[in-house]
């Protein structure tokens, strides 16, 4: 039901503007790319999984209850029916169709999003 892969990696971050320009550079990639919703940027990566900046799960408290990265799943619903029926700890519902967070044994955050 999920995939055997990570999608994309987030990063708690600052200041969303600063770690744009510094990601960049690091990366020789240029400033380029709106940020979206105030505090989320989507580091445009070649290969292999995606890097999302977000400031708004910079805080301690955000940070322990945010997802670290995502697994990819084809059918949502199965793949959170599978993980509710394996005795996952589901954390959110399927959110806008697309996405839900649990936690792992350890109580690390993460999610699993439609691809």
């Amino acid at each position: 039901m999920i995939m055997n892969q990570i999608d994309t990696v987030f990063v708690p971050v600052r200041d969303i503007e600063k770690a744009r320009e510094w990601y960049c550079r690091i990366l020789g990639l240029p400033v380029e790319g709106d940020i979206l919703f105030g505090h989320l940027y989507v580091v445009p990566m070649t290969a292999g999984s995606g890097l999302v900046l977000d400031s708004r799960i910079f805080e301690e408290e955000t940070r322990r209850n945010s997802p670290l990265f995502h697994f990819n799943a084809v059918d949502i619903q199965a793949a959170y029916d599978w993980m509710k029926q394996n005795g996952v700890e589901l954390i959110t519902g399927i959110e806008h169709d697309h996405w839900f967070n649990f936690k792992d044994p350890d109580g690390n955050v993460l999610m699993v999003c439609r691809c």
